[in-house]
């Protein structure tokens, strides 16, 4: 049983660990089918559309509780922060800049989450208390480290110092290369950045409505259904031509396919099952790891280069994860202390009770 329970407490975790690598594979698709001329609008619409379709009739296959009229329009909401704003933020920046910047910026998402959960009285903070201190720290510390892996370059792994010498005075700034259009990075940072904030803001409503409503597959039905919704209203109004419309067989179909089952059913239904079983800061806490996944992908699948920067920078991020857990674990080993506690407060009453019967 202490096997099991252990393996199970792990779920979390390795699941957060997929969806941000499958959230690299999909800026990066979404990122060359775009340069290749499709709409990121389009794009948008089209992916949340075949979503719908895959997820729309669980809803009404699954024992969920009833809906509203509020519930409803809750779920709009949502949609509205979590795909309209989100995703189309999202794929314009990336069209603007790169899929690095994309992640770069994507470290923002913890401590914004961390600030609106802290206002929505959804995580307890105490200053004075280790460990609040401790998830605090931890969070800054994976920002840090997602930062290391982006200015800071290093030497080569695996290089000779004859190598590096010669390549030296040949090879450029990493910013410079990143940001090598000044006006297209400012416009891609502020797509970015906007589609950061409002992920935080779409982490925590979710973590608040899953406590009144903890059905987590109807949610995430009417999420993706009222976001096709909004998007393809969004769409009608920005991209006037119809040819855009048109998809041809090639990269545009499967990153529509990929963003459409791995982007939206398999990451929607993830994130919502540990946002309701961790909460929202643990499910933000990973962002700070795409850039590492993003930074051994490309060795390990396009032969890219190893640097120094990236080992130290992805150490670093392991490191504020294990910060961050670790204090989380033992705030629940702590609430579960208390309730078992409260269980049995009553039964030591018992003898009291006892002995008044018995008198």
């Amino acid at each position: 049983m202490g096997i099991r329970s252990s393996l199970l407490g792990l779920l979390p975790f390795a699941a957060m660990v997929m969806i941000e690598c499958l959230d690299v594979g999909l800026t990066t698709l979404s990122k060359a089918a775009m340069s290749r001329g499709m709409s990121n609008y389009v794009f948008v619409v089209y992916s949340n559309a075949l979503a719908t379709l895959i997820l729309f009739p669980s809803s009404f296959i699954i024992n969920r509780p009833p809906l509203t009229i509020s519930l409803l329009c809750k779920f709009f909401l949502l949609s509205l922060a979590g795909i309209t704003v989100m995703q189309n933020c999202v794929f314009i920046g990336v069209s603007y800049s790169s899929p690095a910047l994309a992640s770069a910026i994507g470290n923002s998402v913890p401590a914004f989450t961390f600030l609106f959960a802290v206002i929505c009285r959804l995580e307890k903070v105490d200053l004075r208390s280790s460990r609040s201190q401790i998830k605090i720290l931890g969070t800054l510390v994976s920002i840090s480290g997602a930062l290391i892996i982006i200015f800071y370059k290093g030497p080569r792994i695996g290089a000779t110092p004859n190598q590096v010498s010669n390549n030296s005075h040949r090879s450029q700034p990493f910013l410079s290369t990143m940001f090598a259009t000044t006006n297209n990075w400012i416009i891609g940072g502020f797509f970015l950045a906007t589609a950061s904030l409002s992920l935080s803001v779409w982490t925590t409503a979710q973590a608040a409505i899953l406590k009144g409503y903890p059905s987590e597959m109807t949610i995430v039905s009417f999420y993706s259904f009222f976001g096709t919704i909004q998007c393809a209203m969004v769409s009608l109004i920005a991209e006037r031509d119809p040819n855009k419309w048109k998809l041809s067989p090639g990269i545009e179909l499967v990153s529509i396919v990929y963003s459409a089952v791995f982007g939206s059913v398999v990451t929607f239904s993830v994130v919502t099952w540990c946002i309701h079983k961790k909460g929202p800061l643990f499910v933000t806490m990973f962002k700070p790891l795409s850039i590492a996944i993003a930074a051994f992908m490309g060795v390990i699948f396009l032969g890219d280069t190893l640097h120094i920067g990236s080992v130290i920078g992805a150490a670093v991020i392991v490191a504020g994860f294990y910060a961050v857990l670790w204090a989380q674990s033992k705030e629940e080993e702590n609430g579960k202390f208390h309730e078992v506690d409260r269980l049995h407060s009553p039964s030591q009453q018992t003898p009291l009770l006892e002995s008044q019967t018995h008198e």
